[in-house]
């Protein structure tokens, strides 16, 4: 076959001008980053030959090795694990495909002072090779084919790929031709530092090629089957970047073990630093599952559940055969129960946290907290847990959040709900004209702002005997008792003339509205949008209609504030008004609710040519 010349996609191109430009100050990671890729390489052959013992053949050691030479100015890292053929070599090393890739591109340009945190996370840990080469090349076969392969590039906007008899039997070999600037990992030295700092850990030997006897760097023994007390901080925290692919530091880490009916061992991270594509249900797990320290997969979903995909490590059972497929694992019964267990670990973990080192708590929280959410409304069993575990904002305190326990010992003598907004931005929850009466009233409010909080609140519905309350849905009248949901507080008092306008502007607004009435919320904006007491939540409309759930939102109601000075003096000229400047008052009313909830006007133009009416009458009444 002749050599083929084929274009990186657009986006490793973007990435490999980032990578040289954004991370230079910490070169050495390519180095981690490759001998990672071979380790998994070596892994994975090891899984296939639980079933094809063939496939080792006369090769049975698996290894990564090291070679350098000094007069080509190379250093080369090969393995002789599972090799890759050319549809590989194009998927692995040509295109990124990964979901979110884009957004991590950004990322990283945005963080251009050699900011190492972001590399890895999307598998492209491969590229940070040309921060130290000029020229890369790859020799591979792959396991149990005859072709062997040479894919070359310098970087730029391609590469080229060529059968190749001279690559490995099996495995791959990749040959960087370093640069002038970087010929300190040429040096053994160097070499052996960044090993023994960054892989010490890799279950398979790691061998330095030099002019005498092969020497080995690192210790070769699984981190997580050694005692708790013989590693130190720095040892999980190399292998929290090795098995997460991150450059920051684990936020918590535990290493806990199981014996009896079922034996396994767990090595959990939870990051620092929040994923880019941790919001995706779907996206790479992080946890890979060992049975008797042979790796397995690093991509089964059920090993935990979804909400706590934010963690990073491994686990390892005794009692799981060695030759479980996907299909077994899911119907397995002791997968279910390792599951259970590390759920119950992790879920302590957490509640210790949370009572010893809350400001720790609250930035774990601030990263990963919407996605543990996610749990309530998922996991029953564990739903009182994880409320509990749950830190909100409210009106009480904005520059720390409350547990519901927390809001639950604040609440006010007659105070019978919890009562909560729903907003899409905390600005505008801050904000919103529903909080006026209950800031008046000194009544907290729960602030949500992540999508999963309109459903689990809607799928539990009280808490400590408490019910849950939106103050955008119903009628709310704080005036009698601060929160009494008695009849007495049902009606709100008005006017005879007040009821005129009232049905003056319902008119006028017809199906915009389901209705128009007087608002006991307000004290100082003009209008709001609420819901009705039967209808779904404002906020949960939205999203439902946004993702095609809803065929259309209900029409909500306009509640009008009678003490606003506004209000009171359109009463007393509405009759002197003529029906086009009432007309353009009153749908004023509706465009100030909506603006006012964050939400998009659905006519613009005849915003603008209502506001520009409204003003150009009040400029003529006052010459």
């Amino acid at each position: 076959m002749t050599q083929e010349t084929l274009n990186f996609n657009a986006e490793v191109s973007r990435l490999l001008e980032l990578v040289a430009r954004s991370l230079y100050a910490d070169r050495q990671i390519f180095l981690r980053e490759l001998i990672s890729n071979a380790s998994d390489a070596c892994e994975r052959l090891k899984f296939l030959s639980l079933t094809d013992q063939k496939i080792l053949g006369e090769d049975t050691e698996l290894a990564v090795t090291i070679s350098l030479d000094k007069r080509t100015r190379s250093i080369s890292i090969t393995d002789n694990g599972i090799g890759m053929n050319r549809e590989d070599l194009i998927e692995n090393l040509g295109t990124i495909a990964r979901s979110g890739t884009a957004a991590f591109a950004d990322a990283l340009e945005k963080n251009s002072d050699s900011d190492t945190s972001l590399i890895g996370q999307f598998g492209v840990g491969f590229y940070s090779v040309f921060m130290v080469a000029d020229h890369v090349e790859v020799l591979t076969r792959k396991a149990g084919e005859k072709t062997g392969w040479k894919w070359i590039s310098e970087g730029g906007d391609g590469f080229s790929i060529e059968e190749e008899d001279s690559a490995p039997l099996r495995g791959t070999k990749i040959s960087l031709h370093l640069r002038e600037d970087a010929r300190e990992f040429r040096e053994a030295l160097r070499v052996r530092t960044i090993v023994r700092e960054y892989a010490d850990h890799i279950a398979l030997p790691i061998m330095l090629d030099t002019d005498e006897e092969p020497e080995q760097l690192n210790e070769a023994s699984a981190i997580w089957t050694r005692p708790a007390k013989e590693i130190d901080d720095s040892q999980y925290e190399e292998f929290y970047r090795y098995v997460s692919h991150s450059f920051d530091q684990p936020l918590y880490t535990m290493h806990f073990s199981t014996e009896g009916r079922l034996a396994y061992t767990a090595l959990l991270f939870v990051p620092t630093m929040r994923p880019l594509d941790i919001m995706d249900p779907n996206g790479r797990r992080g946890v890979r599952l060992y049975v008797r320290r042979v790796f397995i997969t690093d991509e089964y979903e059920d090993l935990l559940p979804s909400y706590l995909r934010f963690l990073r490590g491994v686990v390892d059972s005794e009692d799981l055969p060695l030759n479980i497929s996907r299909d077994t694992l899911q119907d397995s019964p002791l997968v279910a129960r390792i599951q259970r267990g590390l759920v119950r670990h992790v879920v302590r973990t957490l509640q210790r946290q949370l009572q010893d080192e809350p400001s720790k708590y609250a930035e774990f929280w601030s990263n990963f907290g919407a996605v543990l959410k996610e749990g309530i409304y998922h996991d029953p069993d564990r739903r009182d847990d994880l409320i509990n575990l749950s830190l909100f904002n409210s009106t009480y305190d904005s520059d720390s959040q409350t547990t519901l326990k927390q809001y639950i010992e604040r609440m006010q003598e007659n105070q019978e709900v919890i009562y909560y907004l729903s907003a899409e931005e905390l600005e505008f929850a801050r904000s919103s004209p529903h909080l006026e009466s209950f800031r008046a009233k000194s009544i907290e409010v729960l602030l949500l702002t992540d999508a999963i909080d309109d459903f689990w609140v809607q799928e539990v519905g009280s808490y400590d005997g408490k019910d849950f309350r939106s103050i955008t849905r119903g009628q709310v009248n704080l005036n009698n008792e601060n929160s009494d949901d008695s009849e007495d507080n049902e009606e709100i008092q008005i006017s005879e003339e007040m009821k005129k306008l009232l049905e003056s502007i319902n008119n006028e607004l017809g199906d915009s509205v389901k209705d128009v009435r007087v608002s006991g919320r307000l004290t100082d904006s003009i209008s709001c949008l609420v819901a009705d007491d039967l209808d779904i939540d404002v906020r949960f409309a939205q999203m439902l209609s946004a993702h095609g759930s809803l065929n259309a939102e209900p029409p909500r109601i306009l509640e009008i504030n009678p003490e606003h000075t506004v209000v009171k003096n359109l009463i007393n000229i509405s009759d002197d008004m003529s029906q086009d400047h009432f007309n353009a008052v009153a749908n004023l009313f509706l465009d100030q609710a909506r603006i006012a909830a964050g939400e998009s006007l659905p006519d613009p133009a005849g915003f603008a040519s209502r506001l520009a009416q409204v003003l150009e009458k009040s400029l003529d009444s006052n010459k």
